[in-house]
């Protein structure tokens, strides 16, 4: 009878720190119904379209930017502690093989707590990137990372944004969000 009584304790104690688990991920992710997608959420995506668009930018220059799927797997492999942002495009979906490296970085990315976005209209992902290496060849923009500057830690409005929705993205099992980077 005293081990049976061990036994219903162990399960009734394992019982409730289950059941605080809900309550603690509904705390993380309470969010209005605007937040989640509601009325203004065009609004939301245009909002981190170009919050996006700001970090690149600012990005570029710092050379805080990897592109490339090969180069991008190095990078990760190397520091993943270092990289704040993974970008995979989504043009390119009936390429099987690049599929492959996407759910291979992906995995990576959400084991690693990286951030990830997919990105459509890559004429525009080109555009903010430059597009050309040194000797005008293409550049490989199916990936691209953004890492933190050697420097400090980077304090960017924009990237907080992004972040921001990432994370609630991940509160609604939305684990790799599609952003459009619109037109200019």
């Amino acid at each position: 009878m005293y081990v049976h009584g061990e036994t219903l304790r162990s399960q009734k104690h394992s019982i409730s720190a289950l059941d605080i688990l809900p309550h603690q991920t509904a705390r993380m992710c309470n969010m209005t119904f605007e937040e989640t997608g509601g009325d203004n959420s065009s609004d939301r995506m245009e909002t981190v379209a170009i919050a996006l668009e700001e970090v690149l930018s600012s990005a570029l220059p710092q050379g805080c930017i990897t592109a490339g799927v090969y180069e991008a797997a190095k990078s990760l492999n190397a520091d993943p502690d270092n990289v704040v942002l993974c970008l995979l495009a989504t043009d390119d979906e009936e390429d099987v093989a690049l599929q492959i490296h996407f759910t291979l970085i992906q995995a990576f990315c959400c084991e690693n707590d990286i951030n990830i976005l997919r990105v459509s209209n890559m004429r525009r992902l080109a555009e903010i990137l430059g597009g050309v290496k040194p000797g005008g060849e293409p550049m490989d923009l199916h990936c691209v990372l953004v890492t933190n500057p050697q420097s400090s830690l980077w304090k960017d409005p924009a990237l907080s944004k992004v972040t921001r929705f990432c994370r609630e993205s991940r509160c609604l099992d939305q684990w790799v969000p599609v952003i459009n980077l619109p037109d200019r």
